[in-house]
C-alpha cells in the first residue's frame, strides 16, 4: 500500500510541476545559400525535395512515403510511416506567397499525436545569395510537457534543421 501511495505521489508532483512548465515549442534555423532566390524558392516549394536534405530522412531509410495532390501547390500532402525515430505523420501546405513563404501543417500520428505549424521563408540578400529559415511552432500536450524539463525538444529539432539547411545548401550550390 506504501508503494502505491509513493507512486501516486510521484504522479501528482509530475502534474504538479508540469502546470508551471510551457506547453509551447518553437525552433528557427537559417542558412545563407549562394544561389538567385527564384532558383532556391522553386526548389523548397516542393515538399518532395525534402527527401533530398530533411534529418528524418537520413534517419529511415526505408520509410514509406505517400503524397495527395501536386507537389508545391496549396493542399499538397505528404504522408510518412518509418520505424520509432520518425514515427507516423504527414504535412500539407497551406499558403505559398511566391518567393517568400511556404506554411504548412504537421500531422504527427506515431508515436504521439500532435500538430505544428512549420515555416521555410527566403530572402534576396543579393542577386546572387538567398537568406532561408527553416521553423515550427506547437504545443505539448499536458503533462507531456513536464519532459521539457529534461529534453531539450527544441534544441533537438532546431539541430535536425540546422543539419538539413546545410544538405540544402550543399545540394543547392553544387
Amino acid at each position: 500500500m506504501i508503494v502505491l501511495y509513493i507512486i501516486l505521489g510521484i504522479l501528482a508532483a509530475i502534474a504538479i510541476v508540469a502546470l508551471f512548465v510551457s506547453r509551447d515549442m518553437k525552433a528557427t534555423r537559417e542558412v545563407i545559400i549562394n544561389k538567385p532566390l527564384p532558383e532556391v524558392f522553386d526548389f523548397i516549394k516542393q515538399l518532395k525535395n525534402q527527401d533530398l536534405y530533411s534529418k528524418w530522412n537520413t534517419m529511415d531509410p526505408n520509410m514509406k512515403k505517400s503524397y495527395k495532390g501536386e507537389d508545391g501547390t496549396v493542399g499538397f500532402v505528404s504522408a510518412w510511416e518509418g520505424n520509432k525515430q520518425v514515427g507516423q505523420g504527414e504535412q500539407e501546405i497551406l499558403a505559398i506567397v511566391e518567393g517568400k513563404s511556404i506554411d504548412s501543417e504537421l500531422r504527427f500520428i506515431k508515436p504521439f499525436k500532435s500538430i505544428a505549424k512549420a515555416k521555410m521563408t527566403t530572402e534576396a540578400i543579393s542577386d546572387q545569395a538567398t537568406k532561408v529559415s527553416w521553423g515550427f511552432e506547437g504545443k505539448m500536450n499536458y503533462p507531456m510537457n513536464f519532459i521539457k524539463l529534461f529534453i531539450k525538444i527544441e534544441e533537438g529539432v532546431g539541430n535536425d534543421f540546422a543539419f538539413g539547411l546545410s544538405r540544402l545548401k550543399d545540394l543547392l550550390e553544387k
